[in-house]
């Protein structure tokens, strides 16, 4: 599983747009904090603009500022609109190959390990609001005492 640039740079700008709460930020100021082009970055925030996470303002104090406060931000809603899902129902029939039905459709155990992928994800983006990510990084570890506890990968 990959996270695309699209999703990355997107997440990275609500980030840097939420924690300035109370101002906004331009596109020439995003593009330079992140090392991108004016132009990528104008293109991910039209996408976050018009999914409704960020509002724009024209004029020499304008900018781009969150739409909602950072904690009505769903991180998997935001990642949603900007790439969209690991596994979608209907992949099977999107890539069926060469016939009009997947061959593997009735029983299919690949499927089905898709589908617990992409519901461990959306267990965790789901409950992951862009005011969590507003912290540190140790302040996320499982065990720190944080709000969001996520789950651990391993033997315990």
């Amino acid at each position: 599983m990959k996270v695309s640039a699209l999703e990355e740079f997107g997440l990275r700008f609500l980030l840097e747009i939420g924690r300035q709460e109370g101002t906004s930020r331009t596109i020439p100021e995003l593009a330079q904090h992140e090392g991108i082009s004016e132009a990528n970055v104008a293109k991910i925030l039209r996408i976050l603009r018009q999914a409704g996470f960020v509002r724009s303002t024209r004029g020499s104090s304008g900018g781009y500022a969150l739409a909602r406060p950072a904690d009505q931000i769903i991180v998997g809603e935001a990642l949603a609109a900007l790439g969209g899902r690991l596994f979608e129902q209907d992949f099977c029939d999107k890539h069926s190959g060469f016939e009009t039905l997947c061959t593997h459709s009735v029983d299919c155990t690949i499927r089905s390990v898709w589908r617990m992928v992409q519901g461990a994800v959306d267990d965790v983006l789901g409950r992951l609001t862009l005011k969590d990510l507003l912290c540190r990084e140790r302040e996320m570890r499982p065990g720190s005492g944080t709000a969001l506890m996520l789950p651990t990968v391993g033997p315990h």
